[in-house]
């Protein structure tokens, strides 16, 4: 029981080290056994009988245990002894720690005399198809035969001068070797050297291995919450990393990023890096195939997933800051392409992903691609409106006729632009809907920008009585030019204001104006603004305003009255108009507070104008 505690703690430090041993796999793995001297040594493609597969495969593994780890050389060679053995599906995944363990089993069974072997000649006078070589009479085999009683190694003939080590040795071999592997090689040199999984195998205590939990050794066991911990931990660190690398990127480019859109973005990183350092240590446990294969599968779908999972937020995060910092430039062309490259780099993304998950997973997605070029015509007719709307969009960032945020007009639709999408563009109506036009719409038809005005003109008529007398109106006039000229956000060089029309009921003064105002809001404050002012200066100058009347004259006879005649008006009676006008503006203007401070534009607030202020509550 003392060894329990040693042998936890033997098992933690071999597996703490299990992402440095990683980069010690390559595809095949295994050394030879001896051969007789002075036997014959046929090119190693031969696999014309079991002598030739047999001398393939010890020759194929001597090359590879006399190179070096890594090397071009031994990774050939290990590949040319896995060509010797049926294996195939989940196998693959294993195949360089099977050939290992095929020739740790033959080692300890004893010296290879490639004569007792048939050759081609012998299977063409036999007509076999198969050769066992173990067991069989074999000198000092006895205590193998004893403690793996039903394991045999055979050559099969695969197909016509093509023989291999059969399936069913490749299936059972990781357990004949367990069962084996505490007998001394009698030949040939340690297996060992050419598999770093079972190099951690052999440091691992006798009591955690060869007693089985559904179907794991307890050292796997150990050794699977051992990786999972170290993905957690990597997760945690890689994130944490990112996180301080990113906030420093984005601060020195000036840019802006959400908390929560910096945090979704980065988790998957910690996820893609402890999926791939599990996807590189998983494979030192000896798992069975078939638990390897399955496991493989799993990593290699979270791995995908979260690299595809990874590229969608970094998408995200890098469209954020880029908007952070075009919302600050002048020119809003930049938040129409900014929404279109990030959807675009999201269908590459996800195209990519497909791809590589089939790829990962075996499916040969190459006929899939075929059907779709053949029935390309196809989908080019069914998507045929959705091409044209693309290239409208591109249409539309080309000569940009709006930006986001614009006031636009198309055909019925009116209201702001808030999105320029692949296939349509979103407009936010006035009553707050949301209209989704067609980009070849938008080719097609006049598009009417208001948000490109620079002047917002407002024409309208001021009606006024017919009472009042012809200076009163003059003075009126001149003193609504004077408020044009004063109000702040009104165009100076263009205007008009004069007695326009006699209508049936009123004089019609004509005001035509133009606000230089940044949006809508502000030109309906401006407004507000000049037509309070206008009422005032009718007030302070006598000026009614007129409303429809009807007035019945009676006479009772001719009129024998003298008629007066028309007074004729004082040289200076213009002069004098204008200063009455001026001095009644400025009677009614000297104290407003815009005279000396440019009002801002108008901010839309959430906020009650009413908190905070006091009221008299005995006021109606």
């Amino acid at each position: 029981m003392r060894t329990r505690p040693f042998a936890l703690s033997i098992c933690a430090a071999v597996f703490l080290l299990l992402p440095l041993c990683a980069g010690a796999q390559t595809p095949a793995e295994a050394p030879p056994a001896s051969a007789p001297a002075g036997a014959p040594n046929p090119p190693v493609d031969e696999l014309q009988s079991p002598r030739d597969a047999m001398r393939t495969f010890l020759d194929a593994m001597g090359r590879a245990h006399d190179n070096p780890e890594g090397s071009a050389a031994r990774t050939e060679a290990i590949q040319r002894a896995i060509s010797t053995l049926q294996i195939d599906g989940p196998m693959r995944e294993a195949g360089r720690t099977v050939a290992t363990q095929l020739l740790g089993v033959i080692n300890r069974i004893g010296d290879v005399n490639l004569n007792d072997l048939p050759d081609e000649r012998w299977i063409a006078r036999e007509n076999v198809a198969s050769f066992t070589f173990f067991p069989r009479r074999r000198p000092g085999a006895d205590r193998i035969r004893e403690l793996a009683p039903n394991k045999i190694i055979e050559l099969v003939q695969e197909a016509p001068g093509v023989w291999k080590f059969s399936k069913r040795t490749v299936l059972e071999i990781g357990e004949f070797y367990t069962l084996i592997e505490d007998i001394d090689s009698v030949a040939g040199f340690d297996e060992t050297s050419l598999s770093s999984n079972l190099t951690i195998r052999g440091l691992v205590p006798h009591g955690l291995k060869g007693n089985l939990i559904l179907s794991l050794e307890y050292w796997q066991w150990i050794g699977l919450f051992i990786i999972a911990f170290i993905a957690v931990f990597i997760d945690f660190i890689v994130r944490s990393v990112l996180r301080v690398i990113a906030l420093a990127a984005i601060r020195k480019r000036e840019g802006q990023a959400d908390p929560k859109t910096l945090k979704r973005a980065l988790r998957p990183f910690g996820l893609f890096a402890g999926s791939l350092m599990a996807l590189s240590t998983i494979w030192l446990l000896l798992l069975p195939p078939d638990a390897l294969a399955l496991l493989l599968a799993g990593i290699r779908f979270l791995l995908t997933i979260a690299g595809v999972w990874a590229a969608f937020r970094v998408a995200d995060l890098a469209s954020e800051v880029a908007m952070s910092k075009a919302s600050a430039t002048r020119t809003k062309i930049d938040d129409l392409l900014i929404p279109l490259v990030r959807k675009s780099a999201k269908i590459f993304i996800v195209a990519f992903g497909v791809v590589y998950l089939a790829n990962s997973v075996g499916l040969n997605i190459l006929p899939l691609l075929t059907g779709l070029g053949i029935g390309g015509l196809a989908v080019a007719f069914a998507a045929k409106d959705t091409i044209e709307n693309f290239f409208g969009s591109v249409a539309v960032i080309a000569d940009h006729p709006f930006e986001v945020g614009d006031w636009i007009v198309v055909g019925d639709v009116e209201g702001t632009v808030e999105e320029l999408g692949f296939r349509s563009t979103r407009v936010r109506t006035f009553y707050n809907s949301l209209v989704t036009v067609p980009n070849a719409t938008l080719v097609r038809t006049n598009v009417d920008n208001y948000g490109k005005r620079r002047y917002r003109r407002f024409s309208t008529h001021l009606s006024i009585a017919y009472e009042t007398p012809p200076e009163r109106i003059d003075a009126f006039c001149e003193g609504v030019r004077e408020l044009v000229r004063l109000h702040p956000y009104m165009r100076k060089d263009y205007y008009h204001v004069y007695l326009h029309k006699m209508s049936e009921f009123s004089l019609d003064v004509m005001l035509y104006v133009f606000f230089d105002c940044p949006n809508w809001e502000t030109e309906l404050r401006e407004r507000h603004r000049l037509l309070l002012d206008i009422l005032r200066l009718a007030a302070q100058l006598g000026v009614n305003f007129a409303y429809p009347t009807q007035t019945l004259m009676l006479h009772r006879g001719a009129d024998t009255s003298e008629h007066t005649s028309p007074t004729t008006p004082a040289h200076d009676a213009d002069a004098d108009s204008v200063r009455t006008g001026l001095h009644a503006v400025n009677t009614i203007t000297a104290h407003a507070p815009w005279r000396t401070e440019k009002p801002h534009p108008v901010i839309i607030t959430r906020t009650p104008l009413s908190e905070g202020m006091k009221f008299d509550e005995t006021s109606e």
